[in-house]
């Protein structure tokens, strides 16, 4: 009776996966539907729509970016930009709209990075932390198959390419590790936002009474460095420092 029960039960939960996703795979037809008859209000609600009732994905906030770009909405482009490169870092389509967009807020010129470290970030941009993890995975398995060839093969030659493969494969673990941990981080610890505001006075201390000292514009990307009340201290690319209202700004 019980394993009779159990199964019941089963179909109906499979049932109902089928029904969430074939509505979810009709409503992103419908909003692809309308994005190609250039109804791009349309498709905006019906991207949200899916993205606040079925979960996130960079192709829905790719395709949401795309879609505030046709409608001159900027700082939502950018901000659904960010959020897409966030899951797919590696993507160029995503990086070149971005870039695209980027070039109708603020032009910010970033400080040089030690060279070490912009390739370090690069390599890891490369793929996704999911990716990542995939390839550690993958190179721990191996290094395991080496560790049994070093110690158990009876040709001294297979031991030693089973050594030296061994090292160069940990080595790699290693910073596979270090870019699934760097990507995760950032995903799940967000400290980057866009500015919302049409024009947005930065203050010198979290308060209006505080000493103007520079002008941001809708679109601007801040980071976010530490919080006092409704006020966010935030850093630009090329090193400005200020405090800015959490009302003007949006979390990527």
């Amino acid at each position: 009776m019980r394993n009779i029960r159990g199964k019941i039960i089963g179909i109906f939960m499979l049932c109902g996966l089928y029904v969430h996703l074939s509505a979810q795979e009709a409503e992103i037809k419908a909003a692809e539907t309308a994005y190609a008859s250039e109804q791009y209000g349309q498709a905006i609600e019906l991207y949200e729509s899916v993205l606040k009732n079925y979960g996130d994905s960079y192709e829905l906030y790719y395709n949401l970016g795309n879609c505030y770009y046709k409608t001159g909405k900027t700082a939502h482009a950018i901000l659904n930009y960010e959020r897409a490169l966030l899951i797919k870092p590696g993507d160029s389509d995503i990086r070149f709209n971005l870039e695209m967009a980027k070039q109708q807020t603020d032009k910010i010129e970033p400080l040089e990075e030690f060279f070490l470290k912009k390739w370090f970030r690069s390599v890891q941009n490369l793929i996704s932390v999911d990716s990542w993890a995939t390839v550690g995975i993958l190179c721990f398995v191996s290094f395991i198959c080496c560790l049994v060839l070093f110690f158990f093969s009876k040709w001294m030659r297979l031991r030693k390419t089973g050594f030296y493969l061994g090292i160069l494969l940990f080595v790699v673990i290693i910073f596979t590790n270090i870019f699934a941990y760097n990507q995760k981080e950032e995903l799940v610890n967000r400290n980057g936002a866009i500015v919302f505001s049409p024009t947005v006075t930065v203050k010198s201390s979290p308060d209006n009474s505080g000493t103007d000292l520079f002008v941001l514009h809708e679109g601007t990307k801040v980071f976010i460095r530490s919080t006092v009340g409704d006020w966010h201290e935030i850093a630009l690319e090329d090193g400005n420092i200020g405090w800015i209202n959490k009302k003007d700004i949006t979390i990527i």
